[in-house]
């Protein structure tokens, strides 16, 4: 164990752990919304996440980004990251909502029961997984650096990057607005009201097909967000690149309290820089281990996770 190492690069660990947090809790933002209205585990959400990178990469492609392209000005880096920002949101939205109508609705409208959601949602993962793979022949697809890092602030041996900066502020900000969309809007009264119960909310004139149909286009869009961050920061994708995040994001989902908005947030934040304080303590092979041991450890003391389920029952 490596205690001066992590003391000494505590900042650089915890900037970096947040800025990887942040893509996890809009990536679990997701599995929560699913969660908190149907009680079931969207395993299919991760080929959102993925479908979401592919649309980013291949609009950028489009219009002249590419592995053999100089690092774009300012303008032209807003305006990719405008298009990939609408790229991405539009195929996860519409993965989601196309994976709710193909693979759930059925068994809804058939009263089926609960494993059979979950062996739909690992089938309908592994299709489009595999399909993706097949098409693009599993190989990895990338750009050069749309943003290139420069320090924007720097304390100690602590800098924190445009980059960082960039993916930590759109996600407060994406989650700042989808907290006031379902707690301040019509809509997200019907999912609240849904998640509580759904069919006193059909009795009052609430659409269930409909609302669940918006909390998967919601948990889409802020997959597609997160897969446009992802890109920025990581620069490439493949077929499985929705995989290990998605792990790392549903764990964030139940740390957080699965069916908390917030607790998304706070779940992802908190894996993020617990996965980087354990790198730094043990080593980058044991990251993931600190963190599941982690989640171990709060749910033996607090089984409804950090701040507990929130979208339905007392949860409005």
């Amino acid at each position: 164990m490596n205690f001066s190492g992590l003391i000494h690069n505590l900042g650089p660990l915890t900037i970096t752990g947040l800025a990887q947090g942040a893509i996890y809790a809009l990536f679990a933002l997701g599995y929560t919304l699913v969660y908190g209205v149907l009680r079931l585990i969207n395993f299919a959400h991760s080929e959102v996440f993925m479908m979401g990178t592919y649309a980013t990469l291949i609009t950028w492609g489009f219009f002249g980004l590419n592995q053999n392209s100089a690092t774009p000005g300012l303008g032209s880096v807003l305006g990719y990251l405008v298009l990939g920002l609408i790229a991405a949101i539009i195929m996860s939205g519409v993965t989601a909502v196309v994976i709710e109508f193909v693979a759930y609705r059925p068994l809804r409208r058939r009263n089926a029961p609960p494993l059979a959601f979950l062996i739909t949602a690992i089938g309908a993962s592994t299709v489009i997984s595999e399909a993706v793979g097949v098409a693009t022949h599993r190989n990895l697809r990338g750009v050069p650096p749309l943003i290139k890092p420069a320090t924007v602030v720097h304390i100690g041996n602590t800098t924190i990057t445009n980059l960082q900066l960039l993916i930590i502020l759109l996600a407060l900000v994406m989650m700042a607005v989808l907290d006031v969309f379902i707690n301040r809007t019509r809509l997200g009264r019907g999912v609240r009201a849904v998640a509580q119960n759904p069919d006193g909310a059909a009795l009052m004139g609430v659409n269930k097909n409909r609302v669940i149909s918006l909390v998967f286009l919601l948990g889409g869009l802020m997959a597609g967000i997160a897969a446009v961050m992802y890109v920025l920061k990581i620069g490439d994708t493949r077929y499985d690149a929705g995989f290990n995040l998605g792990i790392s994001a549903f764990t964030a989902a139940v740390l957080g309290g699965i069916g908390n908005l917030r607790g998304a947030l706070l779940g992802g934040l908190v894996l993020g820089v617990a996965e980087n304080w354990g790198a730094g303590l043990f080593g980058t092979e044991w990251h993931q281990v600190v963190s599941f041991v982690l989640l171990i450890v709060i749910l033996m003391f607090r089984p409804t996770g950090l701040l507990g389920e929130s979208l339905g029952r007392a949860r409005a």
